[in-house]
């Protein structure tokens, strides 16, 4: 395994040594993902395949990636969570996820950020500078370092992306999406 690259200095000087943990500064995300659990829970399997136009993620494709994403970066990149994570590393990708009722997908949704929050609980921002290498080559065949403040910043943005597309999805079709 190769080492990390020297990183230059990733952490601003006015976060180094910091004591607070990371949860602290992404607090509004828990929220998030019980807004995205109070919009996928009363889904029927007919809600959750609708889509915003042909073509485009359902609703339950949607949810089933960020349960997915959120397991490979955790745990396939940064190795946390064992097995209560990595069980939904292919949640998006296996054979049945097309048929994911809500209940299955909240399950997820709720169990993810069980694990995710539990690590932002004991990382402070000393944590952030730590590099890890992807798991398995990339399309190009490489394998890059990511920080740990890439990785956490990656896959809130993803959550906030993804979970919009749904609210989106949603209020397209009469339906409440996240109520913000």
């Amino acid at each position: 395994m190769a080492s990390p690259p020297t990183a230059t200095k990733s952490i601003p000087d006015y976060i180094q040594g910091m004591a607070a943990r990371l949860i602290d500064f992404y607090f509004g995300w828990e929220k998030h993902n019980r807004l995205l659990i109070a919009a996928i829970e009363p889904l029927n399997s007919e809600k959750l395949d609708l889509s915003a136009a042909p073509g485009l993620w359902s609703v339950r494709r949607l949810a089933n990636h960020i349960v997915a994403v959120r397991s490979w970066w955790f745990n396939a990149n940064m190795g946390e969570g064992q097995e209560e994570l990595a069980r939904f590393a292919d949640f998006d990708d296996v054979e049945d996820a097309d048929t994911h009722d809500a209940k299955v997908i909240v399950e997820g949704l709720r169990s993810t950020w069980s694990s995710m929050a539990g690590c932002l609980k004991k990382w402070t921002a000393d944590d952030l500078g730590e590099q890890f290498q992807r798991p398995e080559p990339n399309r190009e065949g490489e394998r890059p370092w990511r920080t740990r403040q890439y990785i956490v910043w990656h896959v809130a943005e993803h959550d906030v992306h993804h979970g919009g597309e749904i609210s989106l999805t949603l209020g397209m079709h009469g339906l409440p999406g996240l109520d913000l």
